[in-house]
């Protein structure tokens, strides 16, 4: 299994095990907030009673238990409507009002809505309760609210989702950042050691090559020979470069691109072609040639490889962009990519190949992106078609 699938599967575990806490966390939460409200729903009725109780007494009625009662009520908001709708008595609400009006008409109005949201009761001030019809006179409304700590209740259930998200999105954060941290140490380490495995071989085949030459001086043979070994050492200079910030110098692209393309041409199979393309004439950029010709490089032999049976057509086209950049589009007839796939190819140890690392795309993304400040992506593709891969780079102004 590769890395980037086990990733994936580290990511849907957290999104899960978030999911499964903040749906445990709304039951639970939800089982608290149904209690408390039958429990305040419970203190309303005793509270109602004990006001009935102190409208209805007499002087020879003991007031002392129905008082306390109704004193003990410090959080859960209450207003008292007579049977005419006027505002009788209210506890535990902030008024926002200027003047004793405008307090009037806030406390109606939250006894309304109060009213409004089912939370009331209708109390009958007559000693038979058994009278269907009341009059106006005989009875009142309690209206209360829900208490501080209700509301508290209430919204905690979604203070933690958002703690539980926040977590699960520093924790990917943070899974992401070492995992790309891990997969540069292995490259850089890599190619270092890469590089530096191949400087002895190349040291011995060019004086070889040389003393050959002085041996064999008429030998058809040894400068293709001597090309060659030209190119293990520029191989062993770009493994060299990466992992340290390379040197970026003015560069004329047609140039560069033609000679990744002529590379690319010699070694192609006989029934693809490669071209090149240039529609910008002396297009200057700040490029590391050596890096940037990697990647043009990389591309074609992905696309060669892409090419069903061996044969196919491959275009390499520089042209003029946006805001004087230049670009470079990369073009096959190969199998192509599906579009789920299109920025999974940049993705280090995704591969469609049997064979492969899966890491060329994704240390040519490094080169374009880091290195040259560029952009590199997949323009468009289409399975059994082919696959465009564009990089965008700023040109430089000639002087």
């Amino acid at each position: 299994m590769q890395w980037t699938d086990k990733l994936r599967e580290v990511k849907i575990a957290l999104v899960i095990a978030a999911v499964l806490i903040a749906v445990a966390s709304l039951v639970v939460s939800h089982s608290l907030i149904v209690d408390l409200q039958q429990e305040e729903h419970h203190k309303m009725e005793v509270w109602a009673e004990s006001m009935r109780q102190l409208i209805n007494a007499d002087e020879n009625t003991d007031l002392g238990l129905s008082l306390k009662v109704l004193d003990t009520n410090h959080t859960i908001p209450v207003v008292v409507f007579d049977g005419y709708g006027n505002v009788m008595e209210w506890r535990n609400l902030k008024i926002k009002a200027s003047n004793r009006i405008d307090s009037t008409q806030f406390v109606q109005n939250k006894g309304a809505a109060m009213k409004k949201a089912g939370r009331f009761m209708k109390l009958s001030l007559l000693q038979n309760d058994n009278v269907k019809v009341l009059k106006p006179n005989e009875f009142i409304e309690i209206c209360y609210g829900e208490s501080l700590m209700l509301k508290r209740l209430a919204t905690y259930p979604f203070v933690q989702l958002g703690v539980v998200a926040l977590f699960v999105v520093v924790a990917i954060i943070a899974l992401l950042s070492s995992k790309r941290a891990e997969q540069n140490k292995v490259w850089v380490g890599l190619s270092r050691e890469t590089a530096h495995q191949l400087g002895t071989p190349i040291s011995s085949l060019m004086a070889w090559n040389t003393m050959l030459q002085e041996t064999y001086p008429n030998d058809e043979l040894l400068p293709e020979m001597e090309k060659d070994v030209k190119r293990l050492e520029l191989v062993a200079e770009r493994f060299s470069k990466i992992g340290s910030k390379p040197e970026l110098m003015t560069t004329d692209m047609e140039g560069t691109l033609m000679s990744a393309v002529e590379y690319m041409k010699r070694r192609a199979p006989q029934g693809i072609k490669l071209h090149f393309q240039n529609e910008c004439a002396h297009a200057l950029a700040n490029i590391c040639a050596p890096l940037f010709q990697w990647v043009i490089e990389n591309l074609c032999k992905n696309a060669i490889d892409a090419m069903p049976e061996g044969k196919g057509e491959i275009s390499v086209r520089l042209s003029k962009g946006h805001e004087s950049n230049l670009i470079v589009d990369v073009k096959d007839t190969g199998k192509g990519i599906g579009k789920k796939n299109f920025k999974n190819v940049f993705k280090p140890g995704f591969t469609t190949k049997k064979r492969g690392w899966g890491l060329g795309l994704s240390l040519a993304k490094r080169i374009i992106e880091e290195y040259h400040n560029g952009k590199i992506f997949v323009k468009d593709s289409e399975v059994g078609k082919g696959t465009t891969f564009r990089i965008i780079i700023a040109s430089v102004k000639q002087q």
